[in-house]
């Protein structure tokens, strides 16, 4: 059943090991590095219960009530309601947050679909996922996913270094398997559970690996330690940063210190085949959400750019709405691709609606890629004033407040201190350590820029400008091989096979 922010708060209390700045932390939900987010994710759990929100955050199966972020995809319409769950979060709190839950739990939906080759390993596998992702549903949990390494040496296998650098299984109890290394994870600190897996396969020609090991691991479990790094909430006035205050999602390498994995946590092991498979499909679902939180970032870019080209007339200037221009144009090409993944969704192999494969990773790499550049436009709109304008502290000080009103107030729509609130958002969002902060977390958050293009290579539909090209050059079959080419774009093809059989179904009722 959905849970209430405070039921939340409680369940991380646990006596798990947290660390950061150099000292213990006693209460991770009350410590003011982590209270920023924990009280977001407080409030989502909260929105789920509110009568304005309820029906937003939430659906009603069974006579029970559960998230719809957990909810298995199966129509467009789950799509769209997922989209609209998160717009209305990002609405709610005013900002950008990535690791909630909605974004991650969509990993385990690849899972799902990979039941055969989990099959193939062993049927208990099969089993635990399907158990996992029924236990997401009716006890909502703050679930992450935990699967970035410390490098070590890449240019060696994991076994001939360091044997405990990348996270191995040890030993195998009657009770389950006992794992040992580390995964760097945002928000682990503060979650409940995480699905943890490999991320690189550098197995060798080895069918079998004890790195080849994915689980679902409770976060309160004995002997994990988590070491976080420095949290940008409370560094600095929050007037002043008023992002990194509120949306510092903090991130942390998990130590596994030796600890126990119970068999029916357990997803898959030591077969590289079944390792392989999980990362070539991990994003198919968790992708959507990830991108959609660019939309509201471009979104909150325009809106910067513009309020400031605005108070100073300056959008009048075609140079200005150029660039300003940009920023739509990038904002509605994440819309477009957003739009139409769900628009023209395939199935799964379980009967799952994935978001259109093709259309979902180009946009995330458009929205990836480019950001660094908008950040760029962005800044440029905003002037040299985001970074030489004075703190909140000079703009409340007796002695220095009058000359600031005076030489930041531009009319009676734009007085000092409204001024200084936008330029104080648009520093944070695109010069501060949080800003930087962002653009590496977007850029490699969900694997890093070339593997967003082999993701994008491998569900590109290359069949279709082949086809199209022989006939259109006359060539012969040879240059065809075993292929079956066409010329139609195969995703819209879908889409009017689905729309005739549609119509013939309704004149046969007729």
């Amino acid at each position: 059943m959905i849970r209430t922010g405070e039921q939340y708060r409680d369940s991380i209390r646990d006596g798990r090991e947290v660390f950061i700045n150099g000292e213990k932390v006693k209460d991770v939900a009350t410590h003011p590095m982590f209270k920023p987010l924990v009280d977001i994710r407080a409030r989502i759990y909260d929105m789920q219960h509110e009568t304005a929100t309820q029906d937003i955050m939430s659906y009603v199966d069974n006579g029970e009530r559960n998230a719809i972020g957990n909810k298995l995809p199966y129509t467009q319409d789950d799509w769209w309601a997922k989209r609209r769950a998160t717009d209305a979060v990002l609405n709610d709190i005013n900002g950008v947050v990535t690791r909630v839950g909605d974004e991650t739990v969509g990993e385990m939906w690849s899972l799902y679909d990979g039941q055969d080759v989990l099959n193939e390993v062993d049927p208990r596998f099969s089993e635990n996922i399907r158990n996992h992702i029924s236990h997401v549903l009716h006890s909502d949990p703050f679930h992450v996913s935990a699967n970035t390494d410390p490098k070590g040496d890449r240019s060696k296998a994991p076994q001939d270094q360091d044997p405990h650098m990348l996270l191995h299984v040890v030993k195998e109890t009657d009770a389950g398997i006992v794992v040992r290394g580390a995964k760097y994870e945002t928000a682990a600190a503060y979650a409940n559970q995480a699905f943890t897996k490999p991320t690189i396969a550098n197995w060798g020609n080895e069918a079998y690996s004890d790195y080849a090991v994915g689980f679902i691991c409770d976060l309160g479990s004995p002997n994990l330690k988590f070491i976080c790094r420095t949290g940008f909430a409370g560094r600095a006035n929050a007037e002043d940063y008023p992002l990194a205050n509120r949306f510092d999602e903090v991130d942390t390498i998990v130590i596994f210190d030796n600890v126990l994995i119970p068999w029916e946590n357990v997803l898959f092991y030591r077969h590289t085949k079944a390792a392989t498979f999980i990362r070539a499909t991990l994003h198919r679902y968790s992708a959507f959400a990830f991108v959609q939180r660019n939309l509201k970032l471009a979104d909150m870019m325009i809106g910067a750019a513009l309020f400031n080209a605005r108070q100073t007339g300056l959008d009048k200037q075609q140079a200005v709405q150029e660039k300003l221009s940009e920023l739509a144009c990038y904002r509605e090409n994440i819309n477009a691709h957003l739009t139409a993944a769900i628009a023209l969704g395939e199935k799964s192999p379980t009967g799952l609606m994935m978001p259109n494969q093709s259309l979902l990773y180009t946009g995330r790499y458009l929205a990836c890629s480019q950001l660094h550049h908008m950040m760029h436009i962005a800044r440029e709109l905003c002037g040299g004033q985001i970074c030489v304008t004075p703190d909140a502290a000079s703009f409340h000080h007796p002695e220095t407040k009058p000359w600031l009103d005076k030489y930041y107030t531009i009319n009676d729509e734009w007085v000092a201190e409204d001024r200084r609130k936008l330029l104080a958002f648009a520093r944070d969002m695109l010069n501060s350590d949080y800003a930087g902060h962002r653009l590496t977390f977007q850029l490699f958050a969900q694997s890093p820029p070339f593997a967003h293009l082999a993701a994008v290579y491998r569900n590109f539909d290359w069949n279709g400008p082949l086809g199209f090209v022989k006939d259109a050059a006359s060539l012969s079959d040879k240059v065809v091989g075993k292929a079956k080419l066409h010329k139609d774009d195969s995703a819209t093809a879908q889409w009017y096979a689905a729309q005739a059989e549609s119509e013939n179904r309704k004149a046969a009722a007729e």
